[in-house]
């Protein structure tokens, strides 16, 4: 397997992958971007989570917030909005840390909990990569939802392991191809950041090539 980092994908990509291929396209391949309300005060939300390098105690809890992840297998690499490692009998032994721990991602929305599992997928992508790291088991992370203030709890199952496993292979095959797919358009559309670049009502339209041979035939 090539490991070369020039050849990953960033790791936040499977969120947009799952919610539209063709978005992810756009986005990753193409290096196309138009913010929205909603990315705006994503954004916003994760400045106050991602403060590189710093490490802080808090009883049990060591909280590492703008972790950098990456994964060899997945070949997937991006930022853990926050890590906290909660002393455990049965967890991992840190640097300049006493006794051992267990690690947990956590990543922060802007939203409420979703009705898809695109979120879910990815904070499974963090723990795929932290288990690879630190040679530890990472058996669950967690959404802190700004709408709701609350966080939810997630377990990493084998079921959403292998989705991610596969997902990234999908990735890593439309990237190779550098092939941007059409999607079926749906109300999802109108929540879409690129839906001025994608132009969603254009998919479902004859093609202009389809368009010119009628043309030459009439």
């Amino acid at each position: 397997m090539d490991n070369k980092e020039d050849s990953y994908l960033m790791l936040s990509g499977l969120q947009h992958f799952k919610f539209c291929r063709r978005q992810w396209a756009l986005i990753h391949i193409e290096q196309q971007w138009e913010e929205n309300v909603k990315t705006i005060e994503g954004r916003h939300l994760h400045e106050k989570a991602d403060q590189p390098f710093i490490r802080e105690k808090r009883g049990e809890r060591l909280i590492v917030r703008a972790m950098p992840v990456q994964s060899h297998q997945l070949k997937l690499n991006g930022i853990c909005d926050v890590v906290e490692f909660v002393r455990d009998n049965e967890g991992i032994k840190l640097t300049g840390a006493e006794g051992l721990y267990k690690a947990y991602p956590v990543e922060y929305k802007r939203g409420k909990p979703k009705k898809g599992d695109e979120d879910v997928l990815q904070l499974v992508a963090q723990a795929i990569c932290l288990e690879e790291m630190l040679l530890c088991s990472v058996e669950k992370g967690y959404f802190f939802y700004n709408e709701i203030k609350r966080r939810v709890e997630i377990p990493i199952t084998d079921e959403l392991r292998n989705k991610v496993i596969q997902m990234s292979e999908e990735m890593h095959h439309y990237y190779r191809k550098k092939y941007t797919p059409k999607v079926k358009t749906g109300p999802h559309c109108k929540n879409c950041s690129l839906q001025h670049i994608c132009i969603p009502s254009l998919m479902v339209k004859r093609s202009v090539k389809s368009y010119i041979e009628r043309k030459l035939k009439e």
